[in-house]
C-alpha cells in the first residue's frame, strides 16, 4: 500500500472541516515591502481556537515567484488564503470583519502596495468601498489595470483595492503528524512537508513556518476549553501514562502541518505531495494524521491516495 514511502504511513485519514474563505492577491514594488505586508495580514491567524481566521500565503506570483500568473500590475505578488469554520453561525460577518481588519490595518499601511480579489464568485463583500473611507471624502473610482478600483490619497502615494473581494465554500484542518526519533528529525520532515505543500497551488499552513508543535484533541477536562494538548501523542508522557500513550517507540517528537485550501482535491494533493516530499527523512519512523472519528468534520483525507474518493 505504500511501498513508495521509506518510513512507516499509518492506514488513516486526515479529519478535516468546511469553511468559508476569501482570497486575495497584494502587490508591492519588491519582495521587501511585498514580505512586510504579507507577515502582517496573514500574523496571528495559525487557529481559530483563538485567532479571528486562519491566513496563510498560497504561493507567489509575477516577478521572482510563478511567473506564469501574471499580476494585473506587472510586480511582485503574493496570493493570501483567509478561512473560518463553516460550522460557526456568523461565518459570513467573521470573514468578512478578518478580511476587512487585516487588509485596512496591515496592506493598506504597507508602503507600495495594492489589493485584488482572486475570488470570483456569486457572493462578495463591497471590501474595497469599505477600505476606501479611509479617504475622507478625497477617494475615487479609477480605471486601473483593466479593472474598476478604488484609490486611496496616502502621504505615502496612492492605494488602490478591488471593489468587490467574493468568498465561497473551503476545507480546513487537513494535517499530517511526522513522528522522529529526534526534534530535529520530526521538524526537518515537517519543513519538507511544508515545502511539498507550498508547490500544490490553491493551498495554504497557517502555523508559524508552516509546523504545530502543539497538535491538540478536542476538549479539555477543563470546561472553558474546547482543545487541549493531545496527551495520548506527548513522547514525554509516554511513562506516565503507560498502555495510554500511542507514542510508537523510539519516537521522541511529533510534529504537525495544518492544510487549508480552495477544495478537498486541492488539500488531498497538497497532502500527497507533502509525504512524497519528506518519507525519507532520516530519523522520521512514522506518519499519520488526526481525526476524531467524523465529529469535527465530515471531509476525509486518506493518507493512502488510492482510497481517496473521486469528487
Amino acid at each position: 500500500m505504500f511501498e513508495q514511502y521509506q518510513c512507516e504511513v499509518e492506514d488513516t485519514y486526515a479529519e478535516a472541516f468546511r469553511s468559508l474563505y476569501a482570497e486575495f492577491l497584494i502587490t508591492a514594488r519588491d519582495r521587501k515591502w511585498l514580505n512586510h505586508a504579507l507577515y502582517a495580514a496573514t500574523g496571528h491567524a495559525s487557529s481559530t481556537i483563538m485567532c479571528d481566521c486562519e491566513a496563510g500565503l498560497d504561493r507567489y506570483v509575477g516577478p521572482g515567484g510563478d511567473e506564469s500568473f501574471a499580476t494585473p500590475d506587472g510586480r511582485p505578488g503574493a496570493i493570501v488564503q483567509l478561512h473560518v469554520p463553516r460550522f460557526r453561525k456568523d461565518r459570513v460577518p467573521a470573514l468578512e470583519k478578518a478580511l476587512l481588519s487585516r487588509v485596512s490595518q496591515n496592506v493598506l499601511t504597507c508602503p507600495t502596495t495594492a489589493c485584488f480579489n482572486m475570488l470570483e464568485s456569486e457572493d462578495y463583500y463591497r471590501l474595497g468601498r469599505k477600505v476606501s473611507y479611509f479617504g475622507d471624502g478625497h477617494e475615487f473610482l479609477d480605471d486601473r489595470h483593466g479593472r474598476k478600483m478604488w484609490v486611496i490619497p496616502t502621504m505615502g502615494g496612492e492605494f488602490s483595492i478591488d471593489r468587490r473581494f467574493g468568498y465561497s465554500d473551503g476545507i480546513m484542518g487537513g494535517n499530517l503528524w511526522f513522528m522522529g526519533t529526534s526534534e530535529e528529525a520530526a521538524i526537518t520532515a515537517a519543513e519538507r512537508a511544508v515545502e511539498g505543500v507550498e508547490k500544490t497551488p490553491g493551498t495554504i499552513t497557517t502555523f508559524p513556518g508552516g509546523v504545530a508543535a502543539s497538535a491538540s484533541k478536542a476538549g479539555s477536562k477543563y470546561k472553558f476549553l474546547f482543545a487541549s494538548t493531545f496527551a495520548e501523542y506527548c513522547p514525554t508522557l509516554k511513562e506516565k501514562l503507560g498502555e495510554k500513550s500511542l507514542v510508537p517507540e523510539g519516537v521522541t517528537s511529533i510534529q504537525e502541518i495544518i492544510i487549508n485550501g480552495r477544495d478537498l482535491d486541492a488539500v488531498a494533493e497538497a497532502t500527497y505531495a507533502a509525504m512524497d516530499a519528506c518519507h525519507d527523512t532520516p530519523g522520521l519512523v512514522k506518519i499519520s494524521a488526526g481525526n476524531y472519528n467524523g465529529r469535527l468534520g465530515k471531509s476525509f483525507i486518506y493518507l493512502d491516495r488510492n482510497q481517496q474518493p473521486a469528487s
